[in-house]
């Protein structure tokens, strides 16, 4: 699920041979729920048993990226995983610049709305979530898990 037609095309072409999975674009801005009907599912209520982000959330407001955190554990299985690798704010300005160095993306990118990491863990545990953990951090990257209880 992307709304890049880059991404897209890249998901198409890496997936093309495999009938588990379903490219849908979708702008995650708008409810998951909006894209994942009845008649794309061939069920009357689809769950997954993990759902993986890479480098998306963050380009959403905060008060959206909550909701889209619960709408991820309503969509889980019970015992199903979320994992978010995704961009969270750096605790200074020094650490910030040391990844924009570090990195190719050299300057800020403005639609970034970065939040931080303690607080995106905090309401993973709020929503219901369990074992919530970064499970891998290097300066603004980090890896997000938590398990919806079985």
């Amino acid at each position: 699920m992307d709304v890049s037609p880059a991404m897209l095309e890249k998901a198409a072409s890496t997936f093309k041979n495999d009938n588990n999975v379903s490219i849908i674009e979708h702008d995650l801005s708008c409810p998951i729920s909006d894209k994942l009907t009845t008649e794309e599912a061939g069920q009357s209520e689809i769950q997954f048993d993990a759902i993986v982000s890479g480098l998306a959330i963050h380009h959403l407001n905060h008060e959206r990226k909550y909701s889209l955190y619960k709408e991820i554990y309503d969509l889980l299985v019970l015992g199903g995983v979320f994992c978010n690798l995704d961009r969270v704010a750096s605790p200074t300005e020094r650490l910030h610049k040391q990844f924009l160095e570090k990195t190719t993306y050299k300057k800020e990118d403005k639609s970034n709305k970065l939040l931080d990491m303690q607080t995106k863990l905090k309401w993973l545990e709020e929503i219901g979530f369990i074992d919530v953990d970064c499970y891998w951090n290097w300066l603004e990257l980090a890896l997000l898990v938590g398990l919806k209880p079985f």
